[in-house]
């Protein structure tokens, strides 16, 4: 049995629990949280709740760690602090800062002969796969990634921050006349504006005013300014109703040519479709935690990404069954 660990216990941290409770050859060892641990309440039988600063103390009773907070302030942190002592799974998803964060956990885990791997989950990670595999096959050719339709955990937070605003929940949504351009093979240029809309659904406060919050979303740089947004106005009853779901999803798509006069055109997509965003993200880690223990026992420290990981070592599965049922 493979000995795992959970740092962090927000959407994400359950979702790696649900997950594991699919994996027949791994076993929760514990949920580490900065939080009160007599608060937490695990819905494995048997698994317990820890301080996070007594980690430290398990070293040799878990396998791997899967680390599931934020890429902001949490994991830059937290990821090569903890690879020292034990083999780690993030989901670091600040796309520019990878190459900085790469380099500090890769000095981390060659220090404590541990192996990491970063940025695992599906964007950065599936479709950083997808697009990887796509450059390969048609060198000659344009990468395009749509996301949505669904909820950024990130932009609802950012609008729930507005002076007025009790609650929201922000959809992203691609642009269906982008996506089929590109689906056609006509390699359009496609502005920021053109490619994705959003849609805020926003809880007021009583006696806020809407034209003001409508104003601030829109108008909020980084966010929103370079999308056609549209807001609502709704209550609270019908956010919980309506809204209360972390769907999301996308599509990864390479167009490109072949033939010595480049006279045939390609297409390639990979899309996902969620209902749940961080149970599905958990899944993924989970399946990189199997490999990280594997690439360890082979001798593989320091720090990774999917790049890096042979399918075969995410298989709960004799090779001789991946390549009788699967190739």
């Amino acid at each position: 049995m493979i000995k795992v660990g959970i740092a962090g216990y927000g959407n994400l941290g359950r979702g790696v629990e649900a997950a594991l409770a699919k994996n027949k050859d791994m076993e929760l060892v514990g949920i580490f949280t900065r939080r009160d641990p007599a608060t937490l309440t695990p819905k494995t039988p048997g698994a317990k709740a820890y301080a996070l600063s007594d980690m430290a103390s398990f070293k040799d009773k878990m396998d791997v760690v899967i680390l599931c907070g934020g890429s902001a302030t949490d994991l830059p942190v937290m990821t090569p602090q903890i690879a020292k002592d034990f083999n780690v799974i993030d989901s670091f998803d600040t796309h520019a800062n990878i190459p900085t964060h790469f380099k500090n956990v890769d000095e981390a885990a060659k220090a404590g002969g541990n192996t990491a791997i970063i940025s695992v989950g599906w964007d950065p990670g599936m479709f950083s796969i997808s697009r990887l595999y796509g450059n390969a096959i048609l060198t000659d050719g344009k990468d395009y990634t749509f996301w949505g339709r669904g909820v950024s955990q990130g932009h609802s937070d950012a609008v729930r921050r507005i002076e007025g605003v009790k609650d929201a929940r922000q959809y992203t949504i691609p642009v269906p006349e982008a996506v089929e351009k590109v689906r056609n093979g006509e390699n359009p240029e496609l502005t920021t504006r053109e490619k994705h809309t959003r849609e805020v659904f926003v809880v007021a406060k009583e006696g806020a005013d809407q034209a003001k919050i409508e104003k601030e979303i829109k108008e909020m740089p980084n966010y929103f300014s370079d999308y056609d947004t549209t807001v609502h106005f709704i209550s609270q009853e019908e956010l919980d109703r309506d809204h209360k779901g972390l769907p999301h999803g996308g599509s990864v798509i390479r167009t490109g040519t072949t033939g010595f006069d480049s006279e045939n055109k390609h297409v390639i997509e990979y899309s996902l479709k969620l209902d749940s965003n961080p149970e599905f993200t958990g899944s993924v880690l989970v399946a990189y935690a199997r490999a990280a223990v594997r690439m360890n026992e082979a001798g593989q420290t320091g720090c990774k990404t999917v790049f890096d990981v042979a399918p075969a070592m995410l298989m709960d599965m004799p090779y001789e069954e991946i390549i009788a049922h699967l190739l």
